[in-house]
């Protein structure tokens, strides 16, 4: 018997409130989408036209370059996803400014994608499959522990968005040992400071980053590779994937909104199609509860056990 995580509605909740909240790595959740959605004309097209010309499995609008890449269209769709999604975004921004002030400052507004693709049964490779229970790591190249912020829109007019959680990071990090093996890779401790060569490496992207606004993806740091291997392993390893231990399903009905700290709590899209997708990264100094976040949890990592003697 699989048991249902326990939507609390945020509707009227306080800035405090919701920001503490994500940070204990909760759903925050609004049963009707609290910013305006797009004409249900262009959720027409959305819904009914992505599907036939897409390659992707997503169509996502850049603001630091202000297009959408690698989506191969026809000019007038192209330019009218191209607005669909950029207006979407701004939405989401101003209210995510009323609701969360204190992570404003600094925060970097990312992608808004449209998923017109269902979810279940894409037999898809682990590493991208969203199926399989995760937390996110490294969006856009090197986070450096800025927290990954993403606010959902199910905009499927009939059917719910349903989601698989094993609980938060903290939470699974003190359940499974083997994540703290996959943070090491051999070493001791986790590494999650830069060194000088990863500094002057992400100096030099930076720098390209000016000219060509996507070449900062391919930008690194320990601390993303780290949470990489902890989700490549959580994807990959038949004994974390296996374990019900802590597992629950969420569902979202139609129209509903919701927001987390996607590297904060592990999730998996097991049904869904339609639906809106926003990413923010916030500055790890911005936090209420900076210890509660995976930099400083992996940062105080136990130290490895030694091996018993034969």
């Amino acid at each position: 018997m699989t048991i249902e995580y326990a939507l609390k509605s945020f509707n009227d909740a306080a800035p405090e409130e919701i920001e503490e909240a994500l940070e204990r790595s909760e759903v925050v959740f609004f049963d009707r989408c609290p910013i305006e959605l797009p004409p249900e004309e262009d959720l027409e097209l959305l819904r009914d036209g992505l599907p036939g010309v897409m390659k992707a499995k997503n169509v996502s609008y850049h603001p630091e370059s202000d297009s959408v890449p690698r989506f191969d269209a026809p000019p007038e769709i192209r330019e009218r996803v191209e607005r669909i999604l950029r207006t979407h975004g701004q939405r989401v921004e101003s209210f995510l400014r009323s609701v969360l002030p204190d992570y404003v400052r600094g925060w970097t507004v990312g992608t808004t994608s449209f998923r017109p693709i269902e979810e279940q049964g894409r037999k898809l490779k682990p590493r991208s499959s969203n199926e399989l229970v995760h937390i996110d790591a490294g969006a856009y190249g090197a986070t450096n522990g800025a927290r990954i912020l993403r606010f959902f829109v199910n905009v499927h007019p009939e059917r719910d968005r349903v989601w698989g959680t094993k609980g938060g990071f903290r939470d699974l990090m003190g359940r499974h040992q083997e994540l703290w093996d996959a943070a090491r890779a051999g070493r001791k401790r986790v590494p999650v400071r830069k060194s000088l060569l990863d500094s002057a490496y992400s100096g030099l992207i930076g720098g390209l980053g000016r000219v060509y606004p996507l070449a900062k993806v391919v930008d690194s740091s320990p601390y993303d590779r780290a949470m990489r291997r902890i989700h490549n392993h959580m994807k990959e390893a038949p004994s974390f994937r296996d374990s019900r231990e802590g597992y629950r399903e969420i569902r979202f009905p139609p129209m509903s909104a919701w927001m987390v700290f996607t590297d904060g709590i592990s999730h998996s899209v097991l049904r869904g199609q339609h639906a809106f997708v926003t990413t923010l990264l916030v500055p790890l100094e911005n936090c209420r509860l900076p210890e509660l976040a995976p930099y400083h949890i992996l940062e105080a990592s136990p130290p490895a056990r030694a091996s018993a003697p034969a």
